[in-house]
C-alpha cells in the first residue's frame, strides 16, 4: 500500500500538497511533526503534516519526503485549530499563518553549497582571477555557502561568476539543509572516575606535590562540588582558583579531571520566589471574586479599572491560583517596553517561573522557549509577552490576561494574518479551555459594548489603590499663550512654571509628544518647496540627531541638504515638531537636568527599552520625552508631571476612532503621574482646549466618552454597530490599480449594495512605489459573516481570472481599526 502525508508549508497558497512517504517513515510520523520536502526547482521547505492517508494526488507526481525533521510532533492539535481559525477568520491562507507563529529558527530552508567538480583541470579552462580565486578555496573546503563565496571576493552579486563557472563545468550546486536552533551547553569538570576512592585521591596528591597549582585546582574543585556530586562549571573553576586554562588542560591531559557538557538555559533568573503576595484591598478583593463569578459562567471578563488602581496585583493573585493548580498563565502585553517592567515585578513573586518572549529576542531563545512551554515545564507556568506569544505550545493552558487591551498595538498590519491579539486570545481561550481576563483604564469600545450587553462580565475598579487622588488635569490654551508671547520654542509659561516647582520637589517628569524625529516637515520658505520621499507620497522627516530626511514608511533617507533642491536657496525652515526637537528646548531650559528620550529610534537595540525605564525608575534621569511608548501601563512612583505637548494632532486624525483613541492615550499617559503617596499633575497643551474629548479627559468621564461615540457610531455605522472588512488593492501601475478597484467595488455593490464604501485613496496612496486603493465594506451584526467572506472571496476568483488584473495584490483587513 503507498502511504502519502498532507503537507502544510510556510507559503501564501490557498492548498495543502501531497508527498510520499516511505512505510518506515509512515509509521514514526504523526500530526504536527516537521518534514522537509522539495518544491519548486529544487528547493526544499519545512513543512508540518496535517495527516496520512493513501490516495495519490491527482493532479501532478507525488515527490517523496526529503527527510523527517522530528521525533515528537513540533505543533500540537490545539495549535493547529487555532491557526485554520485564524486563517478562516481573517481571510488568509493557513502558510501564512504557520510563517508567522513558528520561530524561523524552526523553519528551515535548503541552502544552496557550491562545489568543485571532480576531475576539473583549472590549467585547461580558461579562468579569470575571481574565478580562480573561488576555485582555490574550494579545493580548500568540501563546499561553500554562497554567501560565503561573496564575503571571500568582496562582491554583492556572485551569481553571473557561479553561472559562469557552472558552463565551464568546474562547479557544482548542492541543496543543503540548515538547522539552525543549537541549545545552549556549558562546559563542566569531574574527578576522573579512577580517583574516586580516598586512597587513589591521596595518591594522587601526593604525586603532584611538585605541581602546586594543579594541586590547588583539585582543592578548589572539592570545596566548588560542596561535598556533593554538584555540577562544575570551568569557567567558575578557573576564577575560584584563579589559575589560567593552561593548568586545566595539563589535568584533562593526565586524565585526573574529565571534561563533559550539560545543557544550559540562555536566559536564567537567579532571584527567589516570594510566595507572599500584598494583600488586596477591599475594592480589589471584591474585583477579584466578581472575575471569578464571571470565569465560573464561562465568560471573558472585563476589569475596568481606573489608572493606579492596582490591577497588576489582582492578576498576579489570580496567577497564583492557577499555577498553584499547574496550570500555563499568558500574560499579554501591548508593547515589548512593558515586558522590561513587568518581568521583573512577576519574577519577585513566582521566581523562574515566569519567561518573557517577544520579537526582540534571537531566533535561539524563543526556540529555547517554546519547547520549555510545549513540555510544560515549571520554567515556563507564566509567559509575559506581546501579542506573538499567542502561537506557543501550550500544554495546559489555565488562564489568558490581555493587559491594556485597548492598545491598537495588539493589532498586526504586515504581513499576513492581519489578527488582533485581544480576539485571537479569547478564541484561544474558547479552543484551550483556559479562562480569559480583559484589562485596561480605557476600555475599546467594542469591548465595553459587549460587558453593556452581557456577552463579557463587567468588573470595575474606581480608586486608586492607597486612596490616592487621580492626578489633576488642567488644559492650557496654546493661542493665548502665542498671542500673548509667553511661549518659549513649544513649551507654555504654565508648563515651563509647573515643571520648575516639581523639580525644585524632587519629582520626576514625563513630556508626551507623538511623533518622531525633530520635525515631520522642512520646507523652503522662499518656494514652498517639501522635500518628499521618492518612493512613498510623504514628505521626509528631519532627524537632527543624524542630519537626515528619513522616510518613517520606507526607511528612505538622505542627507539634509543646505539648499533648497527646487530653487536653490538657502532658505530651508522647519515645521511641526517631534520627540528631537522637545529633547533639545529641554537643553535649553533646564540646561543643569539629565534628560532621556524613548521612541522607536533610541529603543531599535534588544536591550534599549530596558535601560532607559532602569535609568528613570533609579532617578538618574529627570524628564523622560516619549512617543506612545511611555502611555502604556508603565508604573514609576516618584512622577509628579505629565505634560502633553500637543493634543490637536490625535483630535484631528482623519478616523472615525480618532476621538477614542485620543481619550485612551491622553487619559493613559496622565495615568503615569502620582502614582504612590501624591496627587499628580496633568497639563495638556492644545490649540483647542474647549473641545469636548478633552474636556472628558480632565475629568475622567470615559462613560460619557462612550455613550457619546457609541451614538456616532449608530448614525454613521461603524464599529461595534456592523463589522468592517477593508480591501486594499496594491500595485506599481496608477492605471491599474485604478481600473481594477472600481472593477471590485462594482462586483461587491451588486451584491451588497449600499454597505460598501470607495474605492478611494488613502492619506498615503503610494508607499514603496505601490500604489493602494481601499474599498471599505459594512457587515451589519445580523449578516452572516462566513458566507459575506466566501462571496468576496468568488469576487475574488472572477477578478483573478482577468488577466490585466490578476497581478493586483489584493490585502483583506478583517475588523479594521
Amino acid at each position: 500500500m503507498n502511504h502519502f502525508v498532507e503537507v502544510l508549508l510556510p507559503i501564501p497558497l490557498e492548498r495543502n500538497f501531497t508527498y510520499a512517504v516511505t512505510p518506515e517513515q509512515a509509521k514514526n510520523l504523526a500530526q504536527g511533526m516537521r518534514v522537509a520536502v522539495p518544491f519548486g526547482k529544487s528547493k526544499l521547505y519545512t513543512g508540518i503534516v496535517l495527516s496520512q492517508h493513501s490516495n495519490p494526488p491527482v493532479a501532478y507526481q507525488a515527490k517523496e519526503v526529503y527527510q523527517v525533521l522530528d521525533q515528537v510532533p513540533l505543533i500540537t492539535e490545539p495549535q493547529l485549530k487555532h491557526w485554520k481559525w485564524m486563517a478562516s477568520y481573517y481571510m488568509c491562507t493557513l502558510g501564512e499563518v504557520f510563517r508567522t507563529a513558528v520561530p524561523g529558527v524552526f523553519l528551515l530552508e535548503s541552502e544552496t553549497r557550491v562545489l568543485k567538480e571532480a576531475g576539473f583541470q583549472d590549467e585547461a579552462a580558461e579562468l579569470n582571477e575571481v574565478e580562480s580565486l573561488i576555485l582555490e578555496a574550494l579545493g580548500n573546503h568540501a563546499s561553500l555557502k554562497v554567501r560565503e563565496i561573496g564575503e571571500l571576493i568582496d562582491r554583492k552579486h556572485v551569481l553571473p561568476i557561479l553561472n559562469r563557472l557552472l558552463r565551464k563545468k568546474a562547479i557544482r550546486l548542492q541543496e543543503a539543509l540548515e538547522e539552525d536552533y543549537r541549545p545552549r551547553t556549558a562546559r563542566f569538570l569531574r574527578l576522573h572516575p579512577r580517583y574516586q576512592d580516598e586512597e587513589a585521591l591521596e595518591q594522587l596528591l601526593e604525586t603532584l606535590s611538585g605541581a602546586p597549582k594543579q594541586t590547588q585546582v583539585l582543592l578548589h574543585l572539592f570545596q566548588l562540588r560542596e561535598g556533593q556530586q554538584k555540577p562544575v562549571r570551568s569557567r567558575d573553576l578557573e576564577k575560584r582558583a584563579a589559575t589560567s586554562r593552561s593548568v586545566i588542560r595539563a589535568l584533562l591531559d593526565k586524565e585526573i579531571l574529565e571534561e563533559y557538557h550539560l545543557r544550559q538555559d540562555r536566559i536564567v533568573y537567579e532571584g527567589g520566589e516570594n510566595k507572599d503576595i500584598a494583600r488586596l484591598n477591599p475594592e480589589q478583593n471584591e474585583a477579584l471574586q466578581a472575575i471569578r463569578t464571571s470565569f465560573g459562567l464561562g465568560k471573558t471578563a472585563l476589569l475596568h479599572g481606573v489608572t493606579a488602581s492596582g490591577k497588576t496585583e489582582v492578576y498576579s493573585h489570580l496567577i497564583r491560583e492557577y499555577t498553584d493548580r499547574g496550570k500555563q498563565v499568558l500574560y499579554l502585553v501591548p508593547e515589548i517596553a512593558l515586558t522590561a517592567q513587568l518581568i521583573q515585578r512577576l519574577q519577585s513573586l513566582f521566581g523562574s517561573r515566569v519567561a518573557a518572549f517577544h520579537s526582540r529576542q534571537n531566533q535561539n531563545e524563543r526556540g529555547e522557549i517554546w519547547h520549555h512551554v510545549q513540555a510544560g515545564e515549571q520554567k515556563a507556568s507564566v509567559i509575559l509577552g506581546a501579542r506573538s506569544s499567542l502561537f506557543l505550545p501550550f500544554s495546559d493552558l489555565g488562564l489568558i490576561i490581555v493587559d491594556e487591551e485597548h492598545e491598537n498595538s495588539y493589532k498586526q498590519f504586515d504581513p499576513a494574518p492581519r489578527y488582533h491579539g485581544r480576539d485571537a486570545a479569547i478564541m484561544l481561550g474558547a479552543l484551550s479551555g483556559a479562562d480569559v481576563l480583559l484589562g485596561s483604564a480605557t476600555p475599546s469600545i467594542e469591548s465595553f459594548f459587549n460587558a453593556q450587553k452581557g456577552k463579557y462580565g463587567l468588573v470595575t475598579m474606581q480608586h486608586r489603590y492607597g486612596g490616592v487622588l487621580l492626578p489633576e488635569v488642567e488644559l492650557v490654551n496654546l493661542a493665548d499663550a502665542y498671542r500673548k508671547k509667553k511661549m518659549k520654542g513649544h513649551f507654555s509659561e504654565r508648563l515651563r512654571e509647573a515643571m520648575d516647582d516639581q523639580l525644585k520637589e524632587g519629582r520626576q517628569i514625563i513630556l508626551f509628544q507623538n511623533r518622531r524625529g525633530f520635525s515631520p516637515i522642512v520646507e523652503c520658505i522662499s518656494c514652498g518647496h517639501v522635500p518628499g520621499c521618492p518612493n512613498c507620497d510623504v514628505s521626509l522627516t528631519y532627524h537632527q540627531q543624524r542630519g537626515q530626511l528619513r522616510c518613517h514608511y520606507c526607511g528612505y533617507h538622505r542627507i539634509l541638504e543646505t539648499q533648497c533642491q527646487a530653487c536653490g536657496n538657502a532658505t530651508l525652515d522647519t515645521r511641526g515638531f517631534g520627540t528631537e526637537q522637545v529633547e533639545e528646548e529641554l537643553g535649553e531650559l533646564f540646561p543643569e537636568i539629565k534628560t532621556a528620550r524613548m521612541d522607536l529610534d533610541t529603543t531599535r537595540g534588544k536591550h534599549s527599552h530596558a535601560r532607559i525605564i532602569e535609568q528613570f525608575e533609579a532617578r538618574e534621569v529627570q524628564v523622560l520625552v516619549g512617543t506612545q511608548m511611555v502611555t502604556k501601563g508603565l508604573d514609576f512612583g516618584n512622577v509628579g508631571l505629565v505634560g502633553i505637548m500637543n493634543a490637536d494632532t490625535l483630535l484631528n486624525f482623519p478616523h472615525f476612532r480618532a476621538h477614542e483613541r485620543c481619550f485612551q492615550l491622553l487619559t493613559q499617559v496622565a495615568g503615569r503621574a502620582g502614582r504612590k503617596d501624591f496627587r499628580g499633575l496633568v497639563l495638556v497643551q492644545s490649540f483647542n482646549p474647549y473641545h469636548q474629548i478633552l474636556k472628558q479627559v480632565s475629568t475622567g468621564d470615559y462613560s460619557g466618552m462612550y455613550q457619546e461615540q457609541l451614538y456616532e457610531r449608530e448614525q454613521f455605522k461603524y464599529p461595534p454597530i456592523v463589522r468592517l472588512i477593508k480591501i486594499t488593492l496594491r500595485h506599481r501601475e496608477w492605471n491599474r490599480v485604478e481600473e481594477g478597484a472600481a472593477w471590485f467595488a462594482k462586483s461587491m455593490r451588486m451584491v451588497f449594495g449600499k454597505h460598501v464604501l470607495g474605492p478611494e485613496y488613502p492619506p498615503v496612496a503610494r508607499i514603496r512605489n505601490q500604489y493602494h486603493k481601499q474599498i471599505l465594506l459594512k457587515i451589519p451584526l445580523g449578516q452572516s459573516l462566513p458566507q459575506t467572506k466566501n462571496s468576496i472571496k468568488r469576487i475574488e476568483q472572477s477578478f483573478n481570472a482577468i488577466s490585466q488584473y490578476r497581478s493586483i495584490r489584493l490585502i483583506y483587513n478583517v475588523d479594521y481599526i
